[in-house]
């Protein structure tokens, strides 16, 4: 899993000024973040006709799975940064639901391809899986892929006899718990392979699309949003990509810069894990004219609330003898 919990565990080489300053930078960060996801996800409960569309089930099941993503990332690397230990008991299901959900991104980006084919090609007789009563299958099935691997790949490790999993401390990153070759290569396998396959779908989808829009009767607005849609599918899947540039990016760093290694492990973090994690869904939300609609009235009805009630506070002080 390329993020902060990577970062080298020597206390003594950290600055607690440096320290203080990257957890102020992250909190705020994931915050907005948690605000942003969290007014769509309400907007999503609140409005039936979003429930009732295989396209905004699988955004919202995006946006849940770069939470779960993003909290258990931020949370490893707040116990990174505190060099605090744990039982091994208590880090491995923290490592696997990160790289779940890291793996998770890919294949639901894929399906929301495959979706917008289908609804091009298939509309008066769609499958039955891709219906909106039915696409929870095709989720489920998802999140039981990419659970799968992690698992394998803490299994077929070689543990440390005398690390003992419920009681031995030890910092929850994978250089520490997953350091075998064996897991290593594992890993990289894994994440090419899955990197892959959800790329030449996208590829196949864009292509298949933009060849058969002429042929098509249906609204050429439609059939144009569609190939959009499925390019920004495309952009966001490099997004993800940026999180395996970080070895490019370290040996440039150290060629022209005298950096830390824990200050260059923090900036492929926030570069390249946090802010795609932010921009994709956040692009993909208020590109969509419906949904960014209902995001206006959301934050114009927030505002509203907050001036009446700051009005009503000075009401109640003036009136105060």
């Amino acid at each position: 899993m390329h993020n902060l919990t990577e970062l080298p565990g020597n206390a003594t080489s950290h600055n607690s000024m440096s320290v203080i300053i990257k957890v102020c930078v992250v909190i705020p960060f994931f915050c907005v973040f948690l605000c942003c996801i969290a007014v769509m996800l309400h907007i999503f409960a609140s409005h039936r006709q979003f429930l009732d569309t295989s396209r905004y089930i699988l955004f919202a099941c995006m946006l849940i799975n770069d939470t779960l993503q993003l909290l258990s990332s931020v949370l490893l690397f707040l116990l990174v940064m505190g060099q605090l230990k744990f039982a091994l008991v208590y880090c491995i299901p923290l490592l696997v639901v990160s790289t779940a959900t890291f793996q998770n991104t890919p294949l639901i980006l894929a399906t929301m391809s495959l979706e917008r084919y289908v609804a091009i090609f298939y509309p008066l007789q769609r499958p039955a899986a891709w219906r909106s009563d039915r696409i929870w299958m095709i989720i489920l099935s998802l999140w039981l892929i990419s659970c799968i691997f992690p698992i394998i790949d803490h299994t077929i490790g070689e543990h440390d006899p005398t690390v003992n999993v419920l009681s031995t401390p030890v910092i929850c990153k994978p250089a520490v718990v997953n350091s075998s070759p064996t897991q290593r290569l594992f890993r990289a396998a894994v994440f090419v392979l899955f990197f892959a396959v959800v790329a030449v779908i996208i590829l196949f989808t864009y292509v298949r699309i933009l060849l058969e829009t002429r042929k098509l009767r249906q609204d050429q607005v439609s059939v144009s949003k569609a190939m959009h849609t499925v390019l920004l599918h495309g952009f966001q899947l490099l997004l993800c990509i940026l999180a395996f540039t970080s070895p490019i990016t370290e040996t440039l760093i150290v060629l022209h810069a005298k950096w830390l290694p824990e200050d260059i492990a923090f900036f492929n973090y926030f570069c390249f894990v946090l802010i795609p994690r932010f921009l994709s869904p956040l692009i993909y939300g208020f590109r969509d004219q419906t949904l960014r609609v209902y995001i206006r009235k959301t934050f114009f009805c927030c505002s509203n609330k907050a001036k009446l009630y700051g009005r009503g506070k000075v009401q109640d002080n003036l009136s105060v003898p």
